[in-house]
């Protein structure tokens, strides 16, 4: 085999497949909030797969799509597994596929992700909600919420259908979602008020020990959902102003 630059972030990206492998197992074991750290550390070898690459100016469509598969696993089916286990067991095989919606939202905004990339350049914004975001979405709901009883008993269920439907949903969707903001100089001049709300957001979630994951999460799904069908009407109601014309 052929060493290159580019093995040292398909490296990392493997590294983020075998987390996901791992918190498989422990899932299986029951062992949920395990299995969660080790998703976190898969998302943490996801950011900086793409980071390196570029940095090392070793990016590749092998490197690309060898980073859809192991996110297909890492932040598709591990998700759609925890909540089968967790919750959607109870109703047998419609369980199964409730549980299992998320995966296959997922993948399938992975798979038009692709067909559609024209470049390997950083994106500003995506169209549907990145499969890790989604993931996040999920599990910090499941781990820090729905385990521990935050939510009453009547409202948890109803809850915890939504999350999983909704963000399903807007995977699929053509929404546009911010990208993460870069720690770069021409990315704090660039958006300010956004990279600091990112910044607070992450301080928040590690003061709080992750119980601002889900809220932070929420905020980024629906803010963009509302900017989306507010630019969506206000450019199709808006009725363009006629200028007179001079001779």
């Amino acid at each position: 085999m052929r060493l290159t630059r580019s093995i040292v972030p398909n490296l990392f990206t493997l590294v983020n497949l075998f987390m996901g492998f791992t918190a498989i197992v422990y899932i299986s074991h029951g062992e949920i909030k395990r299995a969660a750290l080790f998703i976190l550390i898969a998302g943490i070898f996801d950011m900086l797969d793409g980071v390196v690459a570029r940095f090392l100016n070793a990016t590749s469509e092998f490197g690309m799509e060898l980073d859809s598969l192991c996110d297909a696993v890492s932040f598709g089916i591990v998700p759609a597994f925890m909540l089968y286990q967790v919750y959607f067991y109870q109703f047998n095989e419609l369980g199964v596929l409730l549980a299992a919606f998320p995966a296959l939202a997922g993948i399938s905004r992975l798979a038009r992700f692709n067909a559609q990339l024209t470049s390997f350049d950083d994106k500003q914004y995506f169209i549907g909600l990145p499969i890790p975001s989604g993931a996040f979405l999920i599990i910090s709901y499941v781990i820090f919420y729905h385990l521990p009883g935050i939510v009453p008993a009547e409202y948890s269920d109803i809850l915890l259908f939504t999350i999983t439907l909704g963000t399903s949903m807007v995977m699929i969707s053509r929404v546009k979602f911010l990208n993460m903001p870069r720690p770069t100089p021409k990315s704090i001049k660039e958006k300010p008020i956004i990279f600091t709300i990112f910044v607070i957001g992450v301080i928040a979630c590690i003061a709080t020990k992750g119980m601002f994951i889900f809220p932070f999460m929420l905020f980024y799904v629906v803010g963009s959902v509302v900017s989306y069908f507010y630019v969506f009407f206000k450019e199709r109601y808006t009725m363009p102003i006629e200028e007179d014309e001079f001779d």
